[in-house]
Parts: C-alpha cells; structure tokens; sequence
C-alpha cells in the first residue's frame, strides 16, 4: 500500500472501492447493494476491518465484542457533565473522543481501540443529547442491537422495529466512502505516528462541515422553507435565479446518481411522514429537471444527504444530531483506515505548488499576494 501522497491523489486504500462514473460503490469488493441488503451494522464493521462476513472461518463475533464496551469509565462520564449543557453535540462528541485517556492510545493503534471507540461512541452521543433536552440517562441495553441501542438511549424508549431497520441501513451505507475529507484528516494525523483519538478527533472536525456531513439539516431547512408541493416549482426557480444552493445535489466523486441516494430514496419512503416524503420527492424532480436545464455541462445528481435527512427525521431523530449520526456510522470506516494507514506508514506530505513571488532582493517592494479564484 501506498500510505503516502505523492501526488494529487492520495494512494491507495483495499478497503472501500468507488467508480463515480458508474455509481459503483464496494466494500471490499462487495457492492453496496449486496452489503446493506445481507449485513447488518456489525457485520459491516466486520467486513471492513478484516474482510471476513458472518460464516467466514475468520470472522470476529463482532457484536458481542462491541456490547462488551459499550460503557462509560467514570472519568469519562465527568467530564461530559463539567461539558456546558448548551454544547452543539458534534463538539461535545469530540471532546469526549479526546478525553478518551482510558484508552490505551497504543501507537499504532490497536484493533480493541477501534472496537471500543466503535462501541463507546454512541452512548457518548445519547449521553449528551439526553443531557441537553433534561431527560435521565438511559444506561446501554445488552439485548439490543447497536443502532437499536443507541436510538433508545436517545429516544429513552425501545424503538420501533422499522425505524431501527432503516436506521441501520442508514449506518450500513454511511460507514465508509473512501479517502473522504474526514477520512484523509485521519490518516494524516496517524501518519504521524500520533493516536486514535486524536486522528479520530481531527476527522470529526473535518465531518462537521456543511460540505461534508453537515449538510443533512440544512435539507430539512430547505424542505421547511418550500413548504407545501405547489410551491416547489417558484422556490427552487427563485432561488436558483438568486443563485443559491440546493442541498442534498452534486458530489465531487459520482457523475451519475450516488448509489447510496437510490437506496435512502426507498428507504426513507418506509419512515418518513407521507406529506415529507411526498414534497421531498417533487422538490427532487424539480431540482434534477431545472439544474441540467441551466448546467448542461456540470451534471448534478441527488447526493446521500438528500433523503439522509428524510430518513433521520422519520426514525426521530432531532436534527442536531444528524451529524454526529453520521460520524457513529463512519467510526467504522475510519477505524479501517487507521488500521490500514499504520499497517504500512509513511507520513502524508503532499506537494504543494508555489505561486508567490520569485525570489528577490531584500530591499524590493513588497507585492499583494494574487487574487485566488472562489471554489
């Protein structure tokens, strides 16, 4: 494996495979479809650590290793409540990864870190959350599942069937996508030869980002701010005359349909209230006929945050928990990349491209820098 950048790419990576130009998506060799449609979260996780499905003679019973970790240490549980309770969660989420002292912080890291920053995070999350609505705390169930557990330690109540299996095909189809922005703060941070929680610390600053995985709220604001089906046609017309954004359409990667958003839009059909889900779909064909009207040249296609955010709002989740969601269904992706990184470490170090001055005399006059152009 090439861990280093040598160029504009990064290297290369045996863990998530994408054909943008196909809207092909692999975990490990496997298309997505498949992978959502016969694991579940855990099984996931499984296969992007070690490769290995359920049956598989090397397969980790990964389930029972994460109900084991699931818990808080009481260190860990103190500084979550000195934490300010007005915290937006996705901080308070990593500041709680960084005060993971119990945590071996083995460089490199180990797979039992990974499996336990797996595990912990969704009860850090819930934790939090129930802190800041005043609601009691709702201690990790061994007998759920781990999406299952971590809606009802949110919620406080055991969760509908359907809403904890669209949920986990939620975390199954968000849990890895590559050397993604956050994934690539990741694996710069461990080829340092730093720690997981710092490296996982960085990619939470990286996923927070409204051009990563913030952008699911700011759907629903924008599904708000249409309001009914009739006036779908005059606000995306207006809007785009204003040029403003639509969220939840384009992706750097795929130049035909995300293969993700095709499976959300049936998924979030299962959960969603009909009267969402009914405007979500209009805005989507409006949205698709009207930006190839006005970019020929600049495909756009429906992205995962589209009816990412239907979805989380069907299953009951608030939306200032729709990021840090994402970040529980990505811990596994990452953990996979941290592990792959360090296997075969050399520090990230891309090349940049100087575009100041030329070298001068002391005493010449100093120059404005140029002018960049907005991306």
């Amino acid at each position: 494996m090439s861990a280093g950048s040598e160029s504009t790419g990064f290297g290369e990576t045996a863990i998530t495979g994408i054909d943008g130009g196909h809207g092909v998506l692999t975990y490990r060799g496997y298309r997505i479809e498949d992978v959502v449609e016969h694991l579940g979260y855990e099984s996931t996780v499984g296969l992007l650590l070690w490769g290995t499905r359920p049956g598989d003679s090397a397969a980790h019973d990964v389930a029972a290793e994460l109900r084991s970790q699931r818990g808080l240490s009481p260190e860990l549980a103190r500084v979550l409540e000195v934490l300010p309770p007005d915290s937006p969660p996705v901080d308070g989420f990593r500041t709680l990864v960084s005060a993971m002292n119990d945590m071996a912080r083995a460089v490199p890291p180990t797979v039992n870190e990974a499996l336990e920053l797996i595990a912990r995070s969704p009860t850090i999350v819930a934790r939090l959350h129930r802190r800041t609505v005043g609601g009691l705390p709702r201690e990790p169930d061994p007998q759920l599942g781990h999406v299952a557990n971590y809606l009802a330690m949110v919620q406080g109540t055991t969760p509908a069937a359907e809403r904890v299996r669209a949920l986990e095909r939620y975390f199954v189809l968000l849990a890895d996508h590559g050397i993604s922005a956050s994934t690539l703060a990741l694996r710069v941070v461990l080829s340092t030869r730093s720690d997981l929680v710092s490296a996982v610390s960085a990619a939470l600053g990286a996923l927070k980002g409204p051009l990563h995985g913030g952008a699911p709220p700011e759907v629903l604001e924008m599904l708000d701010a249409v309001g009914s089906v009739d006036q779908v046609e005059s606000w995306i017309d207006r809007t785009l005359d204003q040029r403003g954004r639509l969220y939840g359409f384009g992706h750097p990667t795929y130049r035909v349909e995300d293969p993700r958003a095709t499976l959300l839009r049936r998924y979030a059909q299962e959960v969603a209230a009909p009267d969402r889900y009914n405007l979500a779909r209009r805005f989507e064909e409006v949205a698709l006929e009207r930006l190839a009207r006005r970019r020929p040249d600049q495909p756009l296609f429906t992205n995962v945050d589209f009816y990412g955010a239907v979805l989380l709002e069907g299953v009951g989740l608030p939306r200032e928990l729709f990021t840090p969601t994402f970040a529980l269904a990505r811990t596994a992706g990452w953990s996979a990349h941290a592990l792959e990184q360090v296997a075969q470490n050399r520090m990230v170090r891309p090349p940049e491209r100087y575009v100041g001055p030329a070298p001068r005399p002391w005493g010449a006059k100093p120059t404005a820098p140029p002018r960049r152009r907005r991306v």
